[in-house]
């Protein structure tokens, strides 16, 4: 059975968030403030497959909470905030958060992106030998990518920043995000405008509208997406 951790200091938003993911056949945990979160997180992260943090909390951050989790493992993060702004939104994912929700929201919602989100993590593209986006095939193999059996010819950074993409199908990654990765793997200096060019080159040689692209999406004011 699959346990998500919920705190969530509201304490009506929280017994209806556990109710309705109990009845969709999940086990929950479910904390009201930062300590007894940050307890639970140090002892029973194991068995913890997702979490869904409140940004707002009375003794601590929902974000604080997520830099504790991605510094120990891999679990999927969704924030619930009443604040919808860029700033936060781009803060929440630029320290590791998978998603984000604003309250108030609908919970068939909620339910969907908790489940989209499971289904990413436990896809792990990578592992296999072909990726398929699309028309785009990528042979991990071989390092080669295709657009309709016919081979297209990246840059090494320009691969690379692909196959970032195409681990994280569906996910909105932000520009600091992809910029980070860029740098860990290829140790070549990339910034923000050197960015906007890759992005621009990869659409040119992989969408047939670069103009109007279908595969790397443009989410305003957050960052970049591939995938549902």
């Amino acid at each position: 059975m699959v346990t998500i951790m919920i705190v969530e200091d509201d304490k009506t938003i929280a017994a209806g968030l556990e109710y309705t993911l109990q009845q969709d056949g999940f086990e929950s945990i479910l904390c009201y403030n930062f300590a007894s979160a940050l307890d639970i997180l140090s002892k029973e992260i194991d068995r913890i497959d997702l979490c869904l943090f409140d940004v707002g909390l009375p003794d601590g951050s929902g974000y604080d909470l997520c830099s504790y989790v991605k510094e120990r493992s891999d679990l999927p993060v969704i924030f619930l905030t009443a604040f919808d702004d860029e700033v936060n939104v781009v803060m929440g994912l630029d320290m590791g958060g998978d998603d984000y929700i604003t309250k108030p929201f609908r919970i068939r919602e909620l339910l969907s992106r908790i489940k989209s989100v499971l289904r990413r993590y436990a896809k792990q593209p990578l592992n296999k030998k072909t990726i398929e986006i699309q028309h785009i095939v990528i042979n991990t193999l071989e390092g080669k990518v295709f657009k309709r059996e016919e081979e297209v010819f990246l840059t090494a950074l320009e691969y690379r920043l692909l196959l970032i993409f195409s681990n994280h199908i569906g996910q909105v990654l932000s520009r600091t995000q992809l910029l980070e990765q860029l740098w860990d793997v290829a140790g070549d200096f990339v910034n923000d405008n050197t960015l906007t060019v890759y992005i621009k080159r990869l659409r040119e040689k992989l969408e047939d509208h670069p103009q109007t692209p279908e595969i790397i999406k443009t989410v305003r004011g957050i960052g970049y997406k591939v995938g549902e």
